[in-house]
């Protein structure tokens, strides 16, 4: 699976001319545009589009998933979590640009994905039905309940209680609040994504920041061992014990593209609603979301864990970045992640409970959308109370069906992406 995503990255980099090298500046710049100017069409602008995917992207993995990349691979696998965001730009432009070209329009509502691109743009019914069923499960239902409990667990170490009652009002809380901004559709979902995206974010980048400045002797040192347990097997274990280079490659690329979800199929759902002129406009966009993510939020986080030597502290996924935060900020580190981390999870469970409701609309049209909904967040109540484990595997095993699919689609439209690329560089543009 791995090799399916990275490949497929790889080969989307040639075809397009590693437009992530090239064109990643005009990409921010179509980004933050819609700020500085006021909107004069109806519609959801880039900066919408890309928080609400940002909203999706930016959760548990870019905690639990860069703090269990390094216990597994050592600090080398950060340098491999870079290298597959690097190829996973040109997957997303591709996913993005797919998204728009497919999308369809009805009455005031505009929809878009991987399922509208592979059923009319490949032209395979069941092999677009399959994708949807798939992200329902993956995201709409398991993934949500994952999220939930990982708000639940923070919260719980947060303020020292353990109690199902607790947990059971908390996820009655997370429900409530969740079904408020769902029920009001994709302008709700990306209007408070606008919002409250950009204020997480930078919350979590000034606490991170803070760490680094108080650790500034280190912060350099600490680059080259990442650089060189990457490629040195003297230098792989970086203080982890039977760390190998092999490891450092297969966790750093895994937790990097399941981090910023490029490939997955997930994303191009918010893409599609964005009202450019162009369809590779939002490609370009599309690019920065994978950036923050994997490149920024991922980066301060590994940075945090190898500074605090939270990594050797012998805990497990976010309890690790956890310990690193409170070894960084003292007593104010433990309830600062558990506020960040609710924010992150919860702005995924909308991200992704939308991007499930846009193919329960592909399946069963509308009438399907109320009892999905209530299936959403009666997953969250769930997750809440629940042990993830096993719903954790359920998770990693619905989003490969939903990577099948979509990778293919990418494969075969390849033509398209570079005609509609063509189109905006030497007409468009």
């Amino acid at each position: 699976m791995l090799l399916f995503l990275l490949g497929t990255g790889l080969w989307l980099t040639i075809q397009l001319g590693f437009i992530q090298v090239r064109f990643l500046g005009e990409g921010f710049k179509r980004t933050f545009a819609p700020l500085f100017k006021k909107q004069e069409e109806d519609g959801i602008n880039s900066f919408k589009a890309l928080a609400t995917s940002i909203s999706a992207q930016v959760g548990t993995g870019n905690l639990a998933g860069v703090a269990t990349a390094i216990a597994a691979g050592g600090p080398g696998a950060i340098f491999w979590m870079w290298i597959s965001s690097f190829f996973g730009m040109a997957t997303i432009f591709a996913e993005a640009v797919l998204s728009q070209v497919y999308k369809v329009k009805k009455g005031d509502q505009v929809y878009g994905g991987p399922a509208y691109y592979i059923r009319d743009g490949l032209g395979s019914r069941w092999l677009a039905g399959f994708f949807a069923i798939a992200i329902i499960f993956a995201l709409g239902f398991v993934g949500n309940m994952v999220q939930s409990n990982a708000i639940t667990v923070a919260m719980n170490e947060a303020i020292g209680n353990h109690s199902q009652f607790f947990n059971v009002t908390l996820g009655l809380f997370i429900a409530f609040f969740v079904g408020l901004i769902l029920f009001g559709g994709i302008s709700r979902i990306s209007t408070f994504a606008g919002n409250v995206v950009p204020v997480m974010a930078l919350l979590y980048i000034i606490g991170s920041l803070v760490i680094l400045f108080l650790h500034a002797d280190q912060v350099i040192p600490t680059l080259k061992l990442i650089v060189q347990s990457a490629i040195s097997p003297e230098a792989a274990g970086g203080g982890v014990l039977g760390a190998t280079i092999k490891e450092a490659v297969r966790y750093g690329i895994a937790r990097g593209l399941f981090s910023n979800e490029a490939g997955m199929g997930s994303t191009p759902h918010a893409h599609a609603v964005a009202n450019v002129k162009h369809p590779a406009q939002q490609g370009l966009v599309a690019m920065v979301g994978v950036f923050i993510d994997t490149v920024v939020i991922c980066t301060l986080t590994a940075m945090v864990v190898l500074l605090t030597d939270a990594h050797k502290s012998g805990l497990e996924a976010s309890a690790i970045t956890q310990e690193g935060f409170a070894r960084g900020l003292g007593s104010f580190g433990t309830p600062f992640i558990a506020i960040c981390l609710l924010f992150f999870a919860f702005t995924t469970i909308l991200g992704w409970a939308y991007f499930g409701e846009v193919n329960v609309k592909f399946l069963f049209g509308e009438k399907g959308v109320p009892f999905y909904r209530s299936i959403v967040l009666t997953c969250i109540v769930l997750g809440a109370l629940v042990q993830v484990d096993f719903v954790w595997e359920m998770a990693d095993t619905f989003n490969a069906l939903m990577v099948i699919p979509n990778i293919l689609a990418l494969l075969g439209l390849t033509k398209m992406i570079k005609k509609t690329w063509k189109t905006y560089l030497h007409d468009f543009r």
